[in-house]
């Protein structure tokens, strides 16, 4: 059946997890007014050490204390779960680390290109009915889709 392939540990964990993230982005969207999405986070933790205007703009230097708490607790809680939950122990890949790194640096540049990512248009900008974020989304998947394809019919394993 393909839900068990799709989800192996069912549907339950993807429920919570879905909601808890819904949950938090709405709470922080609620107090600040701001949309917690992950590539902003990032600009604001550059804000600490670049002198560049870009990263020095009112937004990200008046809100860098709780992103950079927000990144830390997302950090904290992959350890954690890994620690105490993770049937396998630590995160391990067979994934070369040249590959890795080329797919971090594409996966940077679509940020940047996109003007933010994934769960940033995702689930903030279509919860707030983006047409910006709909688009943005629905290239990801095509984007994705064609290029797993691509990489799947040259043979190429991980």
């Amino acid at each position: 059946m393909i839900s068990s392939f799709m989800f192996p540990l069912g549907f339950l964990p993807y429920i919570i997890g879905g909601t808890l993230i819904g949950i938090g982005v709405s709470l922080i969207y609620i107090a600040t007014g701001l949309h917690a999405t992950q590539s902003s986070f990032f600009d604001t933790t550059i804000s600490f050490f670049s002198k560049r205007p870009y990263f020095l703009q009112k937004q990200y230097l008046d809100s860098r204390g709780w992103r950079l708490t927000f990144a830390l607790g997302v950090i904290l809680g992959a350890l954690i779960y890994t620690i105490t939950l993770a049937a396998e122990g630590f995160f391990t890949t067979s994934v070369e680390w040249w590959r890795l790194a080329i797919g971090g640096f594409l996966v940077g540049f679509g940020t940047r290109l996109s003007k933010g990512c994934t769960s940033g248009h995702g689930i903030s900008g279509l919860a707030s009915l983006s047409s910006t974020s709909a688009v943005a989304v629905l290239t990801f998947i095509v984007v994705g889709i064609l290029t797993a394809l691509a990489i799947q019919s040259l043979g190429v394993l991980p």
